[in-house]
């Protein structure tokens, strides 16, 4: 654990694309500046951007620099096994993907009460610490979208996790359904160190109200980003906070705070929670464009793109979201009027969000 260097991670699920590829180009003059920069962690998973996310870091980043320059994460995802065979073959596919002889960090994916009973069956926890054995993964750990009670549960069936990785924001930090601070509190008692992901909850820390911007801009500037990445990091145990960069300016804005990391001060912690209150009162949809939804959606409906706009709506109430959801989003794919309401979405949704309802009040709002 003691070769990550800074508390800010290149997470690789949002890497910039162009004509639906990733822009490689781009792509390697990011890592170039985060690692000249001093920053050395990525993290990875298979289904990121549809395989690409794999393919591009074995492109921009491994056949590049040494091994000893980066730490790079992956995950077990639970839609890529069936049984306990599976999951070695998938495992070696990986590490050929991305171009390396072992990872430093191997996560258990997105791991809740449902998905825990088939990685417990399948024997999957214990394949990944025969790989650890072997050499072929440094740390064993897990990713976790579910409640304090659960993630209890998994560390006490299985001491030897070493890193949980947990979704953080200050949005959700005291958030009765998330339970963001419970769940850190039992990585604290079980003395795991925590990697953080969503802390500016798929960008809606970013697109701020005005009324909230200006909070933040009289507690003495800096961007929305800065003060989500740096309240997550204030915490006790924070090895890493996950980034989804999509281009320069987003690395150049991270690295500017977080290269000489502090914490938020007193004011600065008054004024979140002051954003907090402002948008607690505009009802948002806390959806993170994570895009599990997606997948299996046999409508095809680009939910977290329709959820954008809705919440676009809420907060400017201009002609855009509108132009968005008739000419951009749902040109190809469903409407939100379309779903069937088989509820494969909620099953796997890591927000535990009413998608179902939340869609109705979409196509309320677009297509009447």
């Amino acid at each position: 654990m003691d070769k990550v260097k800074k508390k800010l991670a290149f997470g690789c699920m949002r890497l910039p694309m162009k004509n639906g590829k990733v822009d490689e180009p781009q792509f390697c003059r990011m890592i170039d500046r985060f690692i000249g920069e001093g920053f050395n962690y990525f993290d990875t998973a298979h289904g990121y951007l549809g395989g690409q996310s794999e393919t591009a870091i074995r492109s921009c980043l491994t056949s590049r620099y040494p091994r000893e320059a980066y730490l790079l994460t992956n995950k077990l995802t639970d839609s890529y096994f069936d049984k306990e065979e599976d999951i070695r073959p998938f495992f070696e596919n990986q590490l050929g993907w991305c171009g390396v002889e072992y990872f430093d960090f191997y996560l258990m994916h997105a791991q809740n009460a449902g998905n825990y009973q088939k990685f417990r069956r399948c024997c999957a926890y214990e394949t990944a610490f025969e790989l650890k054995r072997e050499g072929k993964i440094r740390h064993v750990g897990i990713s976790f979208h579910d409640t304090a009670e659960v993630l209890e549960q998994i560390l006490h069936d299985y001491p030897e996790i070493e890193v949980v990785q947990i979704r953080s924001n200050y949005l959700d930090y005291d958030d009765a359904a998330v339970q963001s601070r419970k769940v850190y509190e039992v990585c604290r008692k079980h003395h795991k160190p925590v990697l953080v992901m969503e802390p500016v909850k798929g960008g809606n820390l970013v697109r701020l109200p005005d009324a909230a911007k200006h909070v933040l801009e009289a507690a003495g500037g800096g961007s929305p980003a800065s003060y989500a990445i740096r309240f997550a990091a204030g915490f006790e145990g924070m090895l890493c906070i996950l980034s989804g960069m999509s281009d320069l300016s987003q690395l150049e804005d991270n690295i500017s705070y977080m290269k000489e990391f502090k914490p938020l001060s007193e004011e600065e912690h008054a004024a979140v929670r002051r954003v907090v209150e402002i948008l607690h009162s505009k009802k948002l949809i806390e959806c993170t464009a994570c895009r599990y939804c997606t997948a299996g959606c046999p409508m095809q409906i680009s939910i977290p793109d329709l959820f954008s706009c809705m919440n676009t709506k809420e907060l400017t109430h201009d002609w855009n979201p509108g132009y968005y959801y008739n000419e951009v989003y749902t040109r190809q794919g469903g409407k939100a009027s379309d779903c069937i309401g088989c509820g494969q979405c909620e099953e796997i949704c890591p927000q535990h969000l009413p998608i179902r309802k939340l869609l109705g009040d979409v196509a309320a709002a677009f297509e009447h």
